[in-house]
Formats: structure tokens, sequence, C-alpha cells
């Protein structure tokens, strides 16, 4: 911190708070979510120092939550002197436990409203113009597809004065780019956009959902130990493996912290097997706090051989009562409502199928993205009558089919016949592709032989 006062001798008006705040955030939480009729959510207004000009203008800071994402904080300065402004937002939450990749493919004039979350930590790369914008390069934005690319436009222009005073070779060329990247706006031929986060906190929307979006593939991964060291990341020392009776025969307790309010709270970890199928970790998580609950389902077993699809036709209301096992990779469809479910989205989950289909309704019904203030008519009818169909289903007034698609074979749904086969119920078993995986670090696994690898030459 300078003697000025200023946070970061970054771009002009990030700058420290002086003594005298003109407004303090309402009562209430902290982060509140996006609301047009919540007029308590109002930005604390801060004077600062502008580094442009060195004389005072007003940084104003927002703690809010996007839906289906996470916590941040919006800042804006300007200066009312000079007219220099400076946006720049920043997550609230922790580091996720996987990175993140988007994977754009920009059509149509549609794609480029997309709204983008790009984190620091974030490297964002358009291959056919073989350009990249490294991680920690940029503050944190949240803006559009087409921002994005803008801003890149302005980070070149920035310095061409300069370099056609010294390099005018190079000032040229990269003139030349920057027409290429003012080209894309226009979208005359299709683009991949793709931002890497291995913090896990970036976010690019789906205009689509409920639906799946063909344009937008989304890959969690685990991270490399040098992504480890950049996002100053540690390392666990390995635990001891307890005993296989003790994890029976107790339950597990650990200290964590409540994904809501952030207070510390407990959760709980038993093995539990589940009959004609396998052992699984369940650990649920109730916060005294705020009384936030969560639960989540974790393999106890390897990857299986095979990958597994599971077809359940709907036919009677007394199906809902069905056990039903949802691992992180597993992807769920229901045909006569155009609708997918993709993988990691709800977690690991061990409901029956009604809770399933009623996470499924909340999933979309509390999007304010899509059934909110910002949503437009054609898109709220659709999903109010997808919703109204998932009702018909849960009631049993509408037959439906109800696909679970899991290539690492960890998932579940219960037979009420067994050992019979369900009249009702097709389990396929099948070889998985090389993108499946891929998305699972299996092609890179070696479990045979690797022992000669590491043998060293004599």
């Amino acid at each position: 911190m300078s003697a000025s006062g200023a946070v970061e001798p970054g771009p002009p008006g990030v700058a420290a708070p002086s003594p005298a705040a003109a407004r303090a955030p309402g009562p209430g939480h902290l982060f509140r979510p996006f609301s047009a009729e919540d007029e308590e959510q109002q930005p604390t207004e801060i004077e600062s120092l502008c580094m442009n000009c060195y004389r005072n203008g007003m940084t104003r800071l927002l703690l809010t939550k996007i839906p289906f994402f996470r916590e941040i904080i919006v800042s804006s300065f300007f200066c009312e002197h000079c007219g220099w402004n400076n946006t720049e937002i920043q997550s609230a939450g922790r580091i996720q436990d996987q990175g993140v990749r988007y994977t754009l493919t920009v059509r149509a004039q549609e794609d480029m409203n997309r709204e983008v979350v790009k984190t620091d930590s974030a490297t964002t790369r358009i291959p056919e113009l073989d350009f990249e914008i490294p991680a920690f390069s940029q503050k944190g934005a949240l803006t559009t597809v087409e921002g994005l690319i803008s801003r890149a436009v302005s980070g070149l222009e920035q310095d061409q004065p300069t370099r056609r005073a010294n390099e005018e070779a190079m000032a040229d060329r990269i003139d030349e780019f920057i027409v290429k990247l003012k080209e894309l706006k226009q979208v005359a031929s299709p683009f991949t956009l793709i931002i890497d986060d291995p913090s896990g906190n970036s976010f690019v929307e789906n205009p689509h959902a409920p639906r799946k979006d063909d344009a937008l593939v989304i890959t969690h991964y685990n991270r490399t130990r040098q992504q480890e060291e950049i996002l100053g990341l540690q390392a666990e020392a390995p635990e001891e493996k307890p005993e296989e009776e003790d994890l029976r025969n107790e339950v597990l307790q650990f200290n964590t912290n409540c994904p809501e309010c952030n207070a510390p709270a407990q959760t709980n970890m038993k093995l539990v097997q589940i009959p004609h199928f396998k052992e699984v970790i369940i650990m649920a998580t109730n916060c005294e706090n705020c009384g936030h609950r969560t639960n989540e389902v974790k393999s106890g077993g390897a990857v299986e051989p095979l990958g597994t699809r599971i077809t359940f036709h709907i036919t009677d209301p007394s199906d809902m009562t069905r056990d039903l096992l949802k691992s992180e990779t597993c992807s769920v469809e229901i045909p006569e409502l155009e609708f997918e479910l993709g993988m990691a989205v709800l977690g690991g989950k061990f409901t029956t199928l009604e809770g399933m289909l009623k996470d499924i309704r909340e999933l979309v019904t509390k999007n304010p993205f899509t059934l909110g203030d910002s949503s437009n008519p054609g898109q709220t009818e659709k999903l109010q009558e997808f919703s109204q169909k998932l009702d018909q289903i849960l009631d049993g007034d509408m037959k439906a089919h109800f696909v679970m698609d899991d290539p690492a074979g960890n998932s579940y749904l219960q037979n009420v016949y067994a050992p019979e086969d369900d009249p009702e119920m097709k389990v396929e078993h099948y070889k998985r592709t090389f993108d499946q995986n891929e998305e699972l670090g299996l092609n890179d696994m070696k479990t045979e032989g690797y022992e000669t690898g590491l043998a060293s030459p004599r």
C-alpha cells in the first residue's frame, strides 16, 4: 500500500477508502441474491483516490450472489474530475475443489450477449486467431462475450503510440491483429472461446436453461500441482486409512464451513452398503447457524470397466418412492420434456426419484435469469410449460422416461422386483468413448507395468 492510500498500483481508480464513507450496506444478509424487488440491496459508496488525476473519486462496492453460481464482489470507480472509470469483480467464495473449462462455439450475434464471469486466475483463448489472455494479466470482470473481446482490443490499443515510436513493424502487425479481433464481433464465421479457470470460479451463461446448450461444453478437471502452487494452495498430507469395519459401524465427523453462511459446521460421513449395488459414502452437513442442510454421495469403489445407462419408464405414482443414487459423473435426461441435466450439476445425490425431480424443478423455477424480470416472455412461457409437465409427472398424470447415463458406472436406480428383472427398467452397459475416458482422467492413468517405467537405467 502506498502512502497515498491506494490498494495497489494497478488500474487507476482502485484505491483505499477514505475516513468518510458515504453509505453503509443495508441490514440483513451480507450477500443478497439478484432481485429487482430488494430495495435494501444498495452498493456501499467509498470516497477513494483517483490514480489518474490524484483527486478524490467514488468507489461503489456491491456484495451479491449470482444464481446457480456463487457470491461475488462487484466494484466500480468513477472520478467526476477527470472522467476516469474502472470496474472489476472478485470472487467472495472459496476456491472450488476442481477447475473448470468453458468451451463456447460462437455462431450467432446472440452468443455475443452471453453473460460471462471471468476471474483473475482464468485464461482466455481464441484458437482460430491463436490468441490467449494469460491468467492474472487482467482483473476479474462481470461482462459479456463481446465485452471480453472489446476489453482485449482496448488492452492492445493502449500502448500502440509507444510501439509506433520504438518498433513500427510490430505496431503494424498488432494493428492487423486488432482488426481481426474487431471482425469477430460481427460473427461472420463461427469461432471458439475457451475460458479455463483452475480456481473453478468463472462462469458462462446458458441462455437455453434448463435445456442442454449444444454450443457450450463445460469440463471439470483436477488441478495439477503447478496450478495448486499458483493459486497458493498446499497439498494436504495423506491421511491414514481407517479400518473397513470402523467405517461401516460408525459415523465419522469432521469440521468444515457452511456453503451458505460460511459459519463453522460439522459434516457427518458414513459408509453404506446399497443392496444389489455397491458401497457408497454419504456425507451430510447441517449448519446450526443458518439451518442450511446439504448431502452428497461419493462412490466407495473404483470406476467400473463399463459405463451404465439406465432407462426407466415412469407409469405409476408409486414409482416416485424408488431409491436413486446419482453420482457426480451421471447425466439425467427426460426425452418427453426435451430436458438434459449435465454431469456435475446438482452433484452426487442419494435420494428418491421424487426428490430428484423436485430438485430439477427447483433448479429451473428459482432462477431469476430464466423466470425473473430479466427473462424474455417466450423463454418464460417455455419454462412454465416445462414446470407444469414436471408437476404432472410427479402427480402421476403423465408417463415419461427417466434416463441416467453414467460413464463411470457408479449410479443406481432401485429395482423393486430384485433379484428378478424390472419390466419398466432397462439397464445397458457400454464401452466408454475416448472423450468420456478423458473427462474421467483414465486415458493418462497407467495401472499395469508402471514399475518398469520408473526403474532407472543401469
